[in-house]
């Protein structure tokens, strides 16, 4: 791919991600498994193409789409860790670090199985949905839905799981030496129509793509196959996409009906964006009780695979360029080589023949750009189509009309020599007219032809007002905002603004409306400033407040339980969002241990999380020695701060015992056993039977208290 290719495999990216293996291999960049160094984590490592990375407008989109596709949180999208730019004497390389999905693609699947299963195909696209919901949510459309992009990996406990890749990056290539208004951006075999004729990227382009991975997953092709790329391009717009049914047996009615409905060329017949695509696929499951079923993990293919170049495509002095996930698709036909196009003159496109006994398919078409103008060829060259005498689905070929006959040898004609006055007269009467409409021309051209003043759009459907630009000979580039007050989907304004005369072909930026600000959807777990960016990318206020912390059993303290307002409330722009923190699990109310042994106390204190530590001993009357008397904090206290600390007091108190009927000395030396002394009064002196006592036995007393004996001989 580049000079540092294979010299890449051991290399330590930015000193920190060594690249480990090489995984795939396309036109627009390597990927490889690697291990971030830092945090002794694996990861996929994606290497874009070197040629990229001299290109400054690039690597800015690039790091931009990088960082909106990293704020996307949801399990059923590859996370992306980092990207950056790694310098050295060879040359710069810009690259992505994601997460590493141990498995193979949809479209190995596809090669191994063939047509799949409605509940496989099912299992599948209701994960690859809920991916591009979220994405959509967030306002962003992924623009290169296809089988390559979704990746099948190993799950927990034998089962598997499906996740979504490469968000953003077709819309980062565009940046690279292409216009929407005269290429035609992404894999031809899923672009919806809209991105055919006019580079229109929305959520339902999405939905049309997705439709598409749908109908091949469940008829093991595409809908449209053909010679060469544009002629599927033409198809999308000229052509509606068959009934699955037509070409597989066992598909239930309903399903043909959303694929349909999912692929309308009519964007507004489509549903909105992967949610309501979604919403329609769990219905049809309920409708058609197909069984929930694990995913079958694909075995990876890993191929140097290289972009196929369509005969109507080879010698086009314009240079289409591949940029993107190279995928082959036309056996024997010639390729383009990566190295000989990055050293090709400016206007050229340099061929060579692919390896005798072809490709081995890998996928309808990869991500690529090609003119609009070929599409347009296409599209008159259709109307001399021919339908083959074979084939459901056959690509239209326009017919190849025959060559003109050769001109006839006739003797070259002299032009008729000015005679007199009057012929140089008239000769100079020409060149006079001639010089006029020149100099009319050229100053027509420099000092207004060359200009268009940027009309105004604000108001329109963004559909239109990108109509309106490209017929008045200007680039329409869209941005997407918030506003309070502007419907979603329509112009707020324009950069530069309207009545600005600028150069034709110069781009004009809109800035379509998202309408109101949403409170996003966040989840239970997450982190707090991830979450404070999805608010902030609404264009609201995150904000704190202890006060609406609360206790949660599963959320880990200082992770966030949810917002407030509730997630899909429309709010103003800046309006206030409270991040709701998690004070980890609710703290248990201090145990009764009272009476109970110091060992027995601390065992239980600790078993609730509390930290038990000894008092000072004290007396109490009611407890015996050797037992809590009390707590500090008291008993049914909560402790919500991060001291644990409980302070066990136990009893010192000494329970006085029966000594009727010893010997006063008997009595005398059990009383100094528990610590008390005894006071005798013995009746006519002498070692007498003890008749009373006081305290009465069973009293409890402070330690070395007197107890007073009475005995007699």
């Amino acid at each position: 791919m580049d000079e540092r290719g294979v010299g890449l495999i051991g290399a330590l990216l930015e000193q920190r991600y060594r690249v480990d293996a090489l995984l795939a291999r396309g036109g627009m960049s390597s990927v490889y498994r690697g291990l971030d160094t830092r945090l002794d984590r694996r990861v996929a490592i994606k290497v874009m193409d070197a040629r990229f990375a001299d290109d400054r407008a690039f690597v800015d989109r690039f790091e931009r789409e990088a960082r909106s596709a990293a704020k996307i949180h949801h399990p059923n999208v590859v996370a992306v860790h980092d990207q950056g730019v790694d310098t050295s004497p060879n040359g710069d390389l810009v690259y992505l670090v994601m997460e590493l999905v141990d498995g193979g693609t949809l479209r190995d699947l596809i090669n191994e199985r063939g047509a799949l299963d409605v509940p496989t195909a099912l299992a599948i696209m209701e994960p690859v949905l809920s991916a591009l919901a979220a994405a959509h949510r967030a306002g962003l459309v992924h623009r290169d839905v296809k089988p390559e992009n979704v990746l099948i990996g190993h799950g927990g406990e034998g089962g598997s799981t499906v996740k979504v890749a490469d968000f953003g990056l077709v819309r980062a290539i565009h940046s690279a030496g292409t216009t929407s208004a005269s290429v035609i951006l992404g894999t031809v075999a899923y672009l919806s129509p809209e991105q055919v004729t006019t580079g229109n990227a929305t959520s339902t382009g999405d939905v049309y793509s997705a439709g598409i991975v749908l109908f091949e997953a469940l008829t093991g092709t595409a809908p449209y196959t053909g010679d060469n790329a544009i002629s599927v391009a033409y198809r999308h717009v000229n052509d509606d996409v068959p009934a699955p049914s037509t070409l597989a047996k066992g598909i239930p009615p309903e399903l043909d009906d959303l694929v349909v409905r999912a692929t309308r060329r009519d964007a507004a017949l489509r549903p909105v964006d992967g949610a309501a695509f979604l919403a329609e696929i769990e219905k049809l499951r309920v409708l058609t009780g197909a069984p929930r079923v694990v995913v079958p993990v694909p075995a990876p293919t890993i191929a140097d695979r290289t972009m196929p170049v369509s005969p109507a495509m080879i010698g086009n002095s314009s240079g289409v360029l591949d940029i993107g996930e190279a995928e082959q698709t036309v056996r024997n036909a010639p390729v383009v080589s990566p190295a000989m196009s990055q050293a090709a003159p400016s206007g050229a496109t340099i061929v060579r023949q692919a390896p005798p006994g072809g490709f081995r398919p890998v996928g309808p078409q990869g991500t690529r750009a090609m003119l609009r103008t070929d599409l347009d060829r296409a599209s008159a060259a259709a109307t001399e189509y021919v339908p083959p005498a074979s084939g459901r689905f056959p690509a239209q070929q326009p017919q190849v009309a025959p060559p003109p006959p050769p001109p006839r040898n006739r003797p070259p004609r002299r032009a008729p020599e000015p005679t007199g006055r009057g012929g140089m007269i008239a000769l100079w009467s020409v060149v006079g007219v001639l010089v006029l409409a020149l100099v009319g021309t050229s100053t027509w051209w420099f000092t207004s032809g060359r200009y268009r003043a940027v009309p105004d759009v604000a108001g329109m459907a963004r559909d239109d007002a990108e109509r309106t630009l490209l017929a008045n000979d200007l680039d329409p580039q869209v941005q997407t905002e918030r506003h309070d007050d502007v419907q979603a989907g329509t112009v707020i304004r324009t950069d530069p603004a309207d009545g600005t005369e600028i150069l034709r072909g110069d781009a004009v930026t809109m800035y379509v409306s998202l309408g109101k600000p949403k409170v996003p959807e966040v989840r239970a777990g997450a982190d707090p400033e991830d979450v404070a960016d999805l608010i902030r990318a609404q264009g609201l206020r995150p904000d704190r407040d202890d006060g609406q912390n609360r206790y949660d059993e599963a959320v880990e303290k200082g992770k966030v339980v949810s917002v407030t307002p509730q997630p899909g409330t429309e709010l103003e722009l800046g309006a206030r969002v409270v991040i709701v923190l998690s004070k980890g699990p609710e703290p248990k109310p201090i145990p009764d241990v009272r009476n109970k042994t110091k060992d027995e106390a601390f065992q239980e204190l600790t078993a609730l999380g509390y930290s038990p530590v000894e008092g000072p001993p004290e007396f109490s009357p009611d407890v015996e020695g050797g037992r809590v008397v009390r707590t500090d904090p008291e008993i049914g206290s909560k402790l919500e701060g991060d001291d644990k600390t409980v302070t066990v007091y136990v009893s010192t108190a000494v329970t006085v015992p029966d000594v009727g009927g010893r010997s006063a000395d008997e009595a005398t030396a059990m009383l100094a056993q528990l610590e008390l002394q005894a006071e005798i009064h013995a009746f006519s002196g002498g070692n007498g039977r003890v008749i009373g006592q006081r305290p009465a036995p069973g009293s409890k007393v402070e330690p070395n208290s007197k107890v007073t004996i009475w005995a007699i001989p």
